[in-house]
């Protein structure tokens, strides 16, 4: 595995292999890598020539500086799991790097998707997230971007990205790794104490159970049941939940035929907060 630290090998690199016809898959992280990560990457190997995976922990998509403080740094390790899987590049930059002297972020405009859920709660968490991806995507040049569903609305910002500024890449959403219990994989797991995450598993439970609900309940209806479901839960907090068009990220009141909804649910465990989703399939 070629380990980089700087942009202009990286896209010498890149420009050499594209001379060649050859195909680059890229997957940015922000490192304390796990199974969902590896998933993304083992996609982008079975459909690309090489894969490229980014570790850059952005200062400018935290809205507290603790979170950032506290993010996991693994190096060592995630390297080496890399370099077990065969990854072909890993572009490690350092905020200098990535920033050059001005730590800030562009504003950008995404249609409003910016303003839903995480943007409610997370104020300019989406503009540091546009300007790394943006910024990634103009020093790597993929053909492909792999982004996991468990971030959703990010997802799908980013693809409003894409399309809005004229970007030649596919972003292609994966499905989420979950644990066996069924929680949501994420670098934050490994802070959760241990009563924490015997608690943690009943957000994807209780969003099993509202997808289950979909099919005759109103979104409301089920609104209501979540909330009282989360009070029943001394170690979990609830953030928000929401049922939205996957499309626009629009809460719903009434089903229409022909539109794909998804929930959306954020909760506090102690100070960590933990994300999740699911689709939601309706008659």
């Amino acid at each position: 595995m070629i380990f980089l630290t700087e942009k202009a090998p990286l896209q010498a690199f890149i420009s050499e292999k594209k001379l060649q016809g050859k195909s680059i898959g890229f997957i940015p992280t922000m490192g304390a890598l796990h199974k969902g990560h590896l998933s993304l990457i083992a996609t982008a190997q079975k459909k690309n020539d090489f894969v490229v995976v980014s570790i850059f922990v952005n200062p400018t998509q935290f809205d507290k500086e603790e979170d950032l403080i506290n993010y996991p740094q693994t190096l060592n390790a995630d390297r080496k799991l890399l370099e077990n899987i065969s990854c072909d590049v890993l572009f490690y930059p350092s905020v200098e790097e990535i920033y050059q002297n001005t730590i800030t972020s562009e504003s950008f405009y995404f249609d409003g998707l910016e303003h839903k859920m995480e943007g409610k709660f997370r104020e300019g968490h989406f503009n540091g997230v546009g300007t790394v991806v943006k910024t990634l995507f103009e020093i790597v040049n993929p053909d492909v971007a792999y982004f996991g569903e468990k971030d959703f609305q990010q997802l799908q910002i980013i693809k409003k990205m894409v399309q809005k500024h004229n970007l030649n890449i596919h972003i292609e959403g994966c499905p989420i790794f979950r644990e066996k219990d069924g929680l949501a994989m994420s670098s934050r797991n490994v802070r959760l104490e241990k009563q924490q995450r015997e608690a943690a598993p009943f957000i994807y439970k209780t969003l099993l159970k509202a997808s289950e609900k979909f099919s005759e309940h109103k979104a409301s209806e089920i609104l209501i049941w979540v909330k009282e479901e989360f009070k029943k839960q001394p170690l979990l907090t609830l953030e928000y939940f929401t049922i939205a068009d996957e499309e626009t990220l629009e809460s719903i009141q009434t089903k229409e035929n022909n539109k794909n909804y998804r929930a959306f649910i954020a909760v506090f465990a102690g100070n960590i907060r933990l994300i999740d989703n699911i689709k939601l399939k309706h008659s």
